[in-house]
C-alpha cells in the first residue's frame, strides 16, 4: 500500500479532508492513527528526521511517482494538492492549478477560524475556560465570516459551468469544500440553515461530490468518523444561532 495517513484517532478534524480526497480518487491508504493509536502517531512523528511535519495530518508516500523513495507531506492544503497533481485532480493547466491552490489555502483559513470560535484564547485551555470569549468570537464568525467566505467560494464556482470549481471534473478543492460544508452544518446548523439558499452553486457542488463513486461508497461504509466535541468542528448550542 503506497499511502499512510497519520492523524489523531477518533477525530475527523483536518485528517478528514485528506481522507475524502483519497476516497474520491480511489486511492488505497492505511489510516495509521486510527489503526495504531495516538501513542504510535506521536512516536512516528517524533522519530522522523530532517524537515518533518509540524503536526498531523501528514501523508507518507512510499511509492513516489518520480525517482522512487519515500516522501512525507504535511499540511492539508499541501497534501491534497500533491495528491491532485499525482493522480490527476489538480486542474488541467498551470493557471488553474495555481487558482485551485489559492482556494485550498482559503479553505484552510476558514477551518482555522472555525477552530477559533471555541478556542479563541488558547489551544491549551478547555472550552469551559474561555466560553465568554468564544461566544463573542462565534457571533462575529456567524454574522460576518461565514457569509464572507461562502460568498467567495460561491463566486469561484460561478466562474465555470460546473458543477465543480474547475468545471465538469472534480478537484481537490471540491472535496475540501464538501468537507468544510459538512463540518459547518454540524457546528452551526441554525446559521447554515438560514443561509443555505443563498449558495446554490455550493449546494450543487456538494451534492455532486457526495455522488462520486468513491465518496458515496465511503459515506456508506461506516468508516467515516463522526463529528464530535473533541475536534475542529464542534457543536455547542450556545455558539449557534440563525444570525
Amino acid at each position: 500500500m503506497a499511502y499512510e495517513l497519520w492523524y489523531w484517532p477518533g477525530l475527523p478534524g483536518r485528517g478528514e479532508f485528506v481522507r475524502v480526497a483519497l476516497e474520491a480518487a480511489g486511492q488505497p491508504y492505511a489510516d495509521k492513527g486510527c489503526e495504531e493509536g495516538a501513542e504510535a502517531l506521536i512516536q512516528d512523528l517524533q522519530g522522523r528526521s530532517g524537515i518533518r511535519p509540524f503536526a498531523p495530518p501528514y501523508l507518507v508516500d512510499s511509492d513516489m511517482a518520480e525517482g522512487g523513495g519515500t516522501l512525507v507531506v504535511g499540511q492539508v492544503a499541501h497534501i491534497v494538492t500533491y495528491l491532485g497533481h499525482k493522480h490527476g485532480f489538480a486542474g488541467d493547466t498551470f493557471l488553474v492549478q495555481l487558482q485551485l491552490t489559492q482556494l485550498q489555502l482559503d479553505i484552510s483559513d476558514m477551518v482555522a477560524e472555525v477552530h477559533a470560535t471555541h478556542h479563541p484564547l488558547a489551544n491549551s485551555l478547555y472550552y469551559d475556560d474561555q466560553k465568554e470569549a468564544a461566544a463573542r468570537r462565534a457571533q462575529e464568525f456567524r454574522a460576518e465570516r461565514i457569509p464572507k467566505f461562502l460568498d467567495h467560494f460561491e463566486a469561484a464556482l460561478g466562474a465555470t459551468d460546473g458543477p465543480f470549481v474547475a468545471g465538469a471534473g472534480w478537484t481537490h478543492v471540491d472535496t475540501s469544500l464538501f468537507q468544510l460544508l459538512e463540518g459547518l452544518d454540524y457546528a452551526f446548523p441554525q446559521r447554515m440553515a438560514a443561509v443555505r439558499n443563498k449558495y446554490p452553486a455550493l449546494q450543487r457542488m456538494r451534492d455532486a461530490v457526495a455522488q462520486l463513486p468513491g465518496v458515496a461508497a465511503y459515506l456508506a461504509s461506516g468508516r467515516r468518523q463522526a463529528f464530535n466535541e473533541d475536534g475542529i468542528f464542534r457543536h455547542y448550542p450556545e455558539l449557534d444561532a440563525a444570525e
